[in-house]
């Protein structure tokens, strides 16, 4: 097998250094209470801190009697804030030179659009009317072809009349899931056409001038579990190649921090994938085209982020990466374009990168390359029209095919999510299919499971409607029929014989034997969470990111409950999850892609609050 092999430049370096904690600084305790107005005590509001210049923001949430329990964080001058939906934000500002105290009251919003404004995208999603058949058909079409791009909190978080909105839809419908204009001669989306005055129609009821249609749920605040945890984010420079450049910003000037400011917009993000190294640092893929970084590092003592950079064959630019993930020995695989995507490898403890190509006539890797470590240490990565197995350790890959062919009659086969399980077979999704594939590595055959349709979906379409879905030929990833499944990134129990599915239009999971096939749908708790990738932890519990909401969720199998942890950001739009188990504690990473930063979610007990409790006091 041709290696490339080529050990390439890890080069530009520190972005930005941040006034981090010297060795000489003594770490400080911060806490405080929370009360409304009028003196009541609020459990689950997100209080953040960060530090005067720096990147980093500290997380965490008020308990069942109000108070609040930062980790010890270095002295220093901090902005500290407090925020609930349904409330204004509260400031303040603290000198940390000694275990500090700071409590806040919170100011009921009265403002209605300001309540909308600030709500997360899943909210406002559930909130879209679904009461008749005609609406609730609209409801799906908006659900499956209008948060391909974006998330949806974009923008129903504007009022368009009625002609307002059809020029929006008349211009996504060219766009799609690219969330780039291709010209004016591009192919619209058929689905999206085909319901266009319905879909404008609909919105306008929702969000125009007028009074809305929208039904909003209050939505409980954090509590348990979901309460103990601590975030820390790291805010990521945006890309110079593009307007944000040109605007001379150099970190989004609405980076979803304070909620009234809704959910931001767009412009020049870097993180795809990203995953938390061996040595305590974060690592990321950057996918969109760029000068300087394929993969950047975050060193998370003092916020610093370093690039290193794989060239591309043209000279012109970065190659791009998109999947990630971490071996046995803590060293990250990933796919890379240097002109052929490929499969790519960081030493972590060097910096060292290899390229690997798969030899003509293999596909190369593509569609959204997704990759796992299986049981046997071997490398599994998505390509168009199947999935491929390298072993590192004969540098050698092994290719399978989708039984449906990538170009068919009814649309294009490609592969979406990519995983191997513990006996060392690969696993993948066909999204706009709604089936899985299966690489048995021993006899080298390709089997697949089709998951069940949404049977309501199909229901409630009149029969017209429905011969059009039925007769439809351009079923693409991101163009999917009402009563899709969409079966995206997914994630195998590496401790058990179980794969695990994120279905985004069907807003469940999967749980596949991998020995019998044997498949279960587990509908998530809300039909607005979209699922995108998932990732099983050592004690069988199933993590996903939620992409078009500002929320992760667990899922228990033993016990069969959701616990759904908030993000304290809006806008999030998240693709990948990744967790690291070492010594006890358990950390979530996430790359929070609209708001160019890398999240960690870490853990707490009510043994580790108790020791705050009783330092702080």
């Amino acid at each position: 097998m041709t290696d490339m092999r080529c050990q390439l430049l890890a080069s530009v370096a520190s972005v930005v250094l941040i006034g981090a904690a010297s060795t000489a600084s003594a770490d400080q305790l911060l806490t405080g209470s929370i009360t409304s107005a009028s003196g009541q005590k609020l459990e689950g509001v997100q209080v953040s801190a960060k530090k005067e210049g720096s990147t980093i923001t500290t997380s965490v949430y008020t308990d069942l009697n109000g108070e609040y329990f930062f980790p010890a964080m270095a002295d220093g001058k901090y902005r500290v804030w407090a925020q609930a939906l349904g409330f204004e934000t509260a400031k303040g500002e603290v000198e940390l030179n000694a275990t500090r105290h700071q409590d806040f009251k919170l100011a009921a919003i009265t403002d209605p659009e300001q309540k909308i404004k600030q709500m997360p995208s899943e909210m406002l999603a559930a909130a879209l009317p679904d009461e008749t058949e005609a609406d609730a058909q609209m409801k799906r079409i908006f659900h499956n072809q209008c948060t391909g791009c974006h998330t949806p909190g974009y923008p129903l978080q504007f009022k368009f009349d009625e002609a307002g909105w059809n020029k929006i839809i008349n211009l996504m419908k060219v766009v799609a899931n690219t969330g780039a204009y291709p010209g004016p001669n591009a192919k619209a989306n058929g689905i999206i056409e085909f319901n266009r005055k319905d879909l404008a129609a609909y919105l306008a009821r929702a969000r125009g001038p007028g009074e809305t249609s929208m039904k909003f749920k209050d939505r409980p605040r954090p509590t348990g579990e979901a309460a103990r945890v601590v975030w820390q984010t790291y805010d990521l420079p945006l890309n110079p190649d593009t307007g944000a450049g040109v605007l001379g910003a150099k970190y989004p000037v609405n980076d979803g921090y304070d909620w009234n400011l809704g959910t931001p917009s767009k412009l020049g993000q870097l993180p795809h994938d990203g995953a938390m190294g061996f040595d305590g640092n974060l690592y990321y893929t950057v996918n969109n085209p760029n000068p300087g970084v394929t993969i950047g590092k975050v060193d998370t003592k003092t916020g610093e982020v370093k690039y290193i950079k794989v060239d591309r064959k043209d000279g012109r630019y970065a190659a791009t990466a998109h999947g990630l993930t971490r071996d046995a020995h803590g060293d990250l695989w990933f796919d890379v374009d240097p002109g052929r995507r490929s499969l790519g490898k960081l030493e972590v403890a060097t910096e060292k990168v290899s390229v690997y190509e798969t030899p003509p006539p293999m596909s190369p890797l593509g569609g959204a390359v997704t990759l796992d470590v299986d049981g046997k240490g071997r490398i599994w990565a998505s390509a168009p029209d199947g999935v491929v197995a390298f072993d590192p350790a004969t540098e050698k890959f092994t290719d399978f095919k989708s039984v449906l062919p990538y170009k068919n009659p009814k649309g294009t086969n490609s592969t979406y999510g990519a995983a191997g399980d513990r006996d060392g077979n690969g696993w993948w999704a066909q999204m706009a299919f709604d089936t899985i594939g299966k690489a048995d590595m021993t006899t080298g055959k390709t089997t697949e499971i089709v998951l069940p349709s949404l049977k309501d979906e199909m229901a409630r379409l009149p029969e017209a409607k429905r011969a059009f879905y039925e007769n439809f030929a351009d079923r693409t990833n991101g163009n999917p029929l009402p009563w899709a499944q969409g079966p995206r990134r997914m994630g195998t129990d590496k401790n058990a014989d179980v794969l695990w599915v994120g279905n985004s239009w069907g807003a469940s999971l999967s749980r596949i034997d991998t020995k019998t096939g044997q498949t279960t749908i587990i509908p998530f708790p809300d039909p607005a969470y979209q699922p995108y990738h998932i990732a099983v932890d050592q004690n069988h519990n199933v993590w996903g990111n939620l992409w078009t909401a500002d929320r992760l969720a667990k899922y228990d199998p033993a016990k069969a409950e959701w616990t759904l942890f908030d993000l304290p950001v809006r806008g999030t739009e998240i693709r990948h999850i990744s967790l690291l188990e070492k010594d006890g504690v358990t950390k979530v990473i996430v790359p929070v892609y609209r708001d160019s930063m890398m999240g960690v979610m870490t853990l707490r007990s009510d043994a580790d609050i108790a020791k705050l409790k009783t330092a702080a006091r």
